[in-house]
């Protein structure tokens, strides 16, 4: 069942819809329910029971197929008896010469670092959280890293460059998938799970809640 959220004129209890920036009087839904904004149907507040442990189980997961991801081979290229295999690192490594140096960096962490060091950061968040502990220390400047670092994280993009480039290379060379190309799809779909179980205002709230205790 939806619980839509109502328009109201409290500042102390508000909430912001992302999608159409309408101000809400922010209630926390029934089980089972979840608050949408009135204008546009955008989800704001949908708790999920146990979903602090999941999503941390699900942010480690996210760490460990990022560094398996970039460093086990990528892809493998065979033409005329030749083949080579690359892994990301490799090709991070490749522009580091001249002044392409600047697209290896940058490539570097909109791909690797930055999904890691949100998953550590919504990691780092979470866990007081769910044992019920006081936050740990500037734990809301950590959330708010990790949400404004979100759009920059840029591993589902990458996966879809590589399937278009695939398209163009398939009609010239065979390629094969080695097992960093799976590494980096389940992490796309873990990604996905993760920011579904995701409820921020309740992550907001507990941290508000542990700073005032």
């Amino acid at each position: 069942m939806n619980d839509s959220l109502s328009f109201s004129d409290n500042a102390q209890e508000m909430i912001a819809c992302p999608q159409c920036d309408a101000l809400h009087c922010a209630e926390a839904p029934r089980p089972g329910e979840r608050a949408m904004c009135v204008r546009c149907h955008t989800v704001l507040i949908q708790p999920h029971k146990g979903a602090g442990l999941r999503v941390i189980a699900m942010s480690l997961g996210i760490m460990i197929l990022m560094l398996g991801a970039t460093f086990f081979p990528f892809l493998q290229v065979r033409v005329a008896g030749l083949k080579n295999a690359s892994s990301v690192f490799d090709a991070a490594l490749a522009f580091m010469d001249g002044p392409m140096v600047i697209l290896s960096v940058m490539v570097t962490l909109l791909i690797v670092l930055i999904p890691i060091l949100r998953a550590f950061l919504v990691v780092y968040v979470l866990t007081p959280v769910v044992f019920d502990r006081a936050p740990w220390s500037r734990a809301a400047m950590a959330f708010r890293w990790a949400e404004a670092l979100r759009p920059w994280s840029m591993a589902e993009i990458f996966v879809i460059g590589v399937a278009v480039a695939l398209v163009k290379v398939s009609d010239l060379a065979r390629v094969d998938f080695g097992p960093a190309f799976w590494m980096f799809a389940a992490l796309v779909v873990v990604s996905m799970f993760q920011d579904g179980y995701m409820c921020r205002w309740s992550i907001w709230k507990s941290l508000d809640q542990g700073d005032r205790a």
